[in-house]
């Protein structure tokens, strides 16, 4: 047991012998790599320092050779100041040489500036440019010229005024390409009356100056304005009268801008179109009163020629019907009857007639709504944008006059074709009372004998 105890010490021992060694190779080794880093680390420190030095001997450089550029470069700004000094007074110099050159040549220069300037506006955007194209470039030359216009500016001045005044004066004929409003061009030959108006065949052209380009209207005038265009176009001899526009196309362009009747009445919108249904419903059903009312008044007529053979194609001719079926009775009931036949015809003769009258009072309270809409639109358009833009309300200021001028043009026709309608129903039926009061007359006759 003692063997063994021993034995144990001197294992453990020996392990602790082994532990401490390896403990102490290890901080040997340590020791080792501290010092061989910090020589590493000198030697990094020193080549850090060198380079450093190095470039602030370069930095140096720069430094030095950025001053020497900047004091060349302000010599050289003094010496610049003062050329620029020395050219501001050369051409002060110059200017009073060049005044005193001129004399009164500078007087035309100023002149001819002018004249071509204002004749520019003028002849550019006149009609005569359509056939002499390229005078508004010369003119526009010569007004922004800079120096003394030459014999030949001159002369292309004179000649474009020239022109302007010769031809104001001429009717002229001429082929020209037109623009048409859907893009197509073709050649065509057109007339140019003065300066005022080109016309071909199809009515009125205009000039447009900005593209040079000779375009038909985008709505011709009023027809009879229109139609003496195509007819002076076509005419070969004589006299022929023609709308002529003095303002050059002012007058023209805002007559093309007038709505017509049929844009007008579009502008009444669901109300409008609901008025000119009534209108055609009342018109329809006129016509057919009067056709029906006529062929019953010639029919009578007929019948009144030959009383004593009834025709029951017509009223008169039930009427007698009733009378010879009732001879025997006496004056009284006959009277009754025939009352009572009356009264069967009176329907048949006065159908429609009250329906007219009706659509006669319907159209103006329709045309009254359509004004309250109108207005009510009108101020919501002001609530929504206010009153700056006119335009904006102008639809709804429409719609209200519109409706109210359909509605009158309807009630109008209707007031005036019910009048007559109503008075044919009533000469028919004051027949039937006539020949029924002379029946009853005759059969009262008979019983007093």
């Amino acid at each position: 047991m003692k063997k063994i105890i021993n034995f144990v010490t001197l294992a453990v021992i020996m392990t602790a012998s082994l532990v401490a060694t390896t403990q102490a190779n290890q901080l040997d080794d340590l020791l080792k790599q501290v010092k061989a880093d910090r020589v590493s680390e000198a030697k990094l420190d020193k080549k850090r320092e060198a380079e450093f030095k190095s470039a602030r001997a370069d930095k140096q450089a720069l430094l030095n050779k950025a001053k020497k550029e900047l004091k060349n470069q302000e010599v050289r700004g003094k010496r610049l100041q003062k050329a620029y000094a020395d050219n501001e007074i050369t051409l002060g110099q110059k200017a009073v040489e060049l005044d005193n050159a001129t004399g009164t040549l500078g007087e035309m220069f100023g002149v001819s500036r002018a004249a071509a300037a204002g004749a520019y506006g003028q002849i550019a955007t006149s009609i005569v440019s359509a056939e002499y194209p390229g005078r508004g470039e010369v003119l526009n030359r010569i007004a922004n010229a800079k120096a003394i216009p030459g014999l030949e500016d001159l002369e292309d001045l004179w000649f474009a005024l020239q022109t302007e005044m010769t031809q104001s004066g001429k009717i002229s004929q001429f082929s020209v390409e037109v623009t048409n409003l859907d893009g197509t061009k073709s050649t065509e030959t057109i007339t140019r009356i003065g300066t005022f108006n080109l016309v071909s065949d199809k009515g009125y052209l205009t000039y447009n100056d900005e593209v040079g380009q000779v375009q038909p209207l985008p709505k011709q005038p009023p027809g009879y304005i229109a139609g003496t265009a195509s007819d002076f176009f076509n005419a070969d001899s004589g006299y022929i009268g023609l709308y002529v526009d003095p303002s050059r196309g002012g007058i023209l362009s805002l007559e093309t801008r007038k709505k017509t009747l049929e844009e007008f009445f579009h502008e009444g919108k669901q109300v409008g179109y609901a008025i000119t249904v009534l209108f055609i419903i009342g018109c329809l059903i006129a016509l057919e009163r009067l056709f029906v009312l006529g062929s019953m008044s010639s029919k009578i007529k007929a019948q009144e020629q030959n009383l004593e053979t009834p025709n029951e194609n017509n009223p008169l001719g039930r009427l007698l019907k009733i009378y010879h079926e009732n001879k025997g009775v006496d004056a009284e009931t006959l009277e009754l009857k025939l009352d009572e036949g009356i009264l069967r015809e009176t329907p048949k003769v006065d159908r429609g007639v009250n329906l007219i009258k009706m659509f006669a009072a319907v159209a103006p309270l329709m045309g009254l709504l359509g004004t309250v809409i109108g207005m009510i639109m009108t101020f919501q358009t002001i609530t929504l944008f206010g009153t700056a833009d006119p335009k904006l309300m102008a639809g709804d200021i429409s719609l209200a006059l519109v409706t109210t001028a359909l509605g009158l043009i309807c009630a109008l026709p209707l007031i005036l074709i019910h009048s007559v309608v109503a008075g044919k129903a009533k000469s028919v039926l004051q027949k039937l009372d006539e020949q029924s009061a002379g029946l009853i007359a005759a059969l009262a006759e008979k019983e007093s004998k």
